[in-house]
């Protein structure tokens, strides 16, 4: 009996230390990933001269980070200032006064460093050899929103731009002029009407011009399926709504684990447009068999380009069913904010330099009149390229552009670790006076007179949309889209901001204005 007790015992024994040691063992894990790894790559990196906020254990200056954001959110920008770079991320501001241009920061237990210096910019932005990539970090409910080429890097990436490439070609995008022309129609009559009852109408035109831009992406996309292209629009609208309450509420990271009410809808959602974009690609792959089809469009562009890869190459370097729904989701979803921001500012800022606007329009009136206009008329447009120029230089679609690597890379004269991350905030650097000038924060648009090349002194100085092989494939369909609506815009009304009018710019998503843009109008 005695013998037995005993035995139990040692066994009772043993298991403890077992779990003991585990619950150790664990708890060494823990301490060397949240403190002792990132203390000791704080010490190797200013060694090399990079320093930054200390590393706070487990959370690291995330917590100043949101704190600081918070606070900016709650109060408006001092007047109508073009320097928003406190108000947009006021803890890279505080901590490039006290640190330059390069500086550590830490999400959590990763390294970020944050480069504002020219040469290192154009190092890592034109980097041919993949050794800084995209950050790839694409939650459950994110995936649900959008995915596609700019959430792709390596061979994927690769393969996914030599498709898409040709569908994005000028000679293609000019013929999805008359679908913008025709969108931009239907926004002027809207308007016309609206003003036509007082003389003069005060309304948000964010809202308006991202409806505007949305016409334009489901018309430009699909042609002839353009209600259908409107569905899928009103879907990713309440996709986005839905993601950004539940990231604001913290839902996102329970929905991992236990589904809540919004992540059910958006899964809902994710398949009905899903199934949306398969019909239509169905439809038109059974066009393309009999001949009979229009490729004006971009799905007919983008299937066409998929085809001559496959008779070229081989099916397995083609691009799947999945992969062009989420190609036409991506373009859908990237597509239309960038350009109804674009639009947005334009017309916030022209109202803050009426001179510039008056400018814009007798340009307008001059090259092209009343009637509507063609694709030779808009690259004559010289004043209202460069005012689109400076906008984005002030007020970038995403307001900053993150990388990382994988192994122990060389940047400059540092030596980096891997798993690094960088990010470098566009907002600081279209501002950096030493690049652009003493008149940084100023609205000027004459710098871009001689081109873009000629607007600072090192042309890293100025990337919107983004640069180097990932440069944003979308650019010149914003560019032309943006361009065609505010040359409407220009011939019917003259607009000014109201007296309720709140300048603050905010970064989520993208940099669009936190309180609406408020601006009268007024018929010519």
């Amino acid at each position: 009996m005695k013998g037995g007790h005993r035995s139990f015992n040692l066994s009772l024994s043993i298991s403890f230390a077992v779990i003991f040691l585990a619950l150790v063992s664990w708890l060494l894990k823990v301490l060397y990933s949240l403190w002792w790894k990132p203390k000791s790559l704080e010490r190797y990196l200013k060694t090399q001269g990079i320093h930054g906020p200390s590393y706070k254990f487990m959370y690291g200056n995330t917590k100043d980070i949101m704190e600081l954001r918070i606070k900016a959110r709650s109060r408006p920008a001092i007047g109508l200032s073009h320097d928003i770079r406190a108000h947009v991320n006021p803890f890279v501001y505080q901590t490039m006064i006290n640190y330059g241009k390069v500086f550590l920061n830490w999400l959590g237990p990763t390294p970020e460093l944050v480069v504002m210096d020219q040469k290192l910019i154009n190092e890592i932005l034109t980097n041919n050899t993949g050794d800084f990539q995209k950050i790839i970090n694409i939650t459950p409910s994110l995936k649900l929103l959008t995915n596609g080429l700019p959430h792709y890097d390596g061979d994927k990436w690769a393969k996914h731009r030599r498709i898409l490439n040709p569908a994005f070609h000028i000679e293609k995008l000019k013929q999805m002029l008359p679908a913008f022309i025709t969108c931009c129609d239907e926004l002027i009559t809207k308007w016309e009407e609206m003003v036509s009852r007082k003389g003069s109408c005060e309304l948000d035109v964010a809202p308006e011009l991202q409806t505007l831009s949305g016409n334009a992406i489901s018309l430009a996309a699909f042609g002839s399926s353009f209600k259908e292209g409107r569905r899928i629009l009103e879907l990713q609208k309440e996709q986005f709504k839905l993601f950004m309450r539940g990231l604001y509420s913290g839902k996102s990271i329970k929905s991992r684990f236990i589904p809540t009410k919004e992540s059910k809808r958006m899964v809902e959602i994710y398949e009905e447009i899903r199934t949306l974009f398969r019909e239509f690609i169905e439809m038109r792959k059974k066009s393309f068999r009999t001949g009979n089809t229009n490729n004006n469009d971009l799905l007919g562009l983008l299937l066409e380009s998929n085809l001559n890869e496959e008779l070229n190459y081989s099916k397995s370097g083609t691009l799947t069913m999945d992969d062009v729904i989420e190609e036409c989701k991506a373009f859908y979803s990237a597509g239309q904010l960038t350009t109804a921001d674009l639009l947005t500012w334009t017309m916030i800022v022209l109202s803050m330099h009426p001179n510039w606007q008056e400018r814009a329009r007798e340009e307008v009136l001059q090259v092209i009149g009343n009637k509507k206009p063609s694709f030779d008329d808009l690259n004559h447009l010289k004043i209202v390229t460069i005012i689109f120029y400076e906008v984005l230089r002030l007020y970038p679609p995403t307001s900053l552009v993150r990388r990382t690597w994988k192994t122990t890379t060389k940047l400059g004269d540092f030596s980096l670790p891997a798993n690094t991350q960088i990010m470098i905030p566009l907002v600081f650097v279209h501002r950096d006076t030493e690049q652009i000038g003493d008149d940084a924060n100023e609205f000027n648009p004459e710098r871009f007179s001689e081109g873009i090349s000629r607007a600072s002194k090192d042309q890293a100085s100025y990337f919107p949309f983004s640069g180097g092989p990932r440069v944003c494939i979308g650019k010149n369909f914003a560019l032309l889209e943006a361009k065609i609506a505010l040359t409407n815009i220009l011939q019917h009304f003259s607009f000014e901001l109201s007296p309720t009018y709140t300048h603050s710019p905010s970064s989520l998503p993208t940099l669009g204005p936190q309180h609406g843009a408020q601006i009268i109008l007024h018929k010519l």
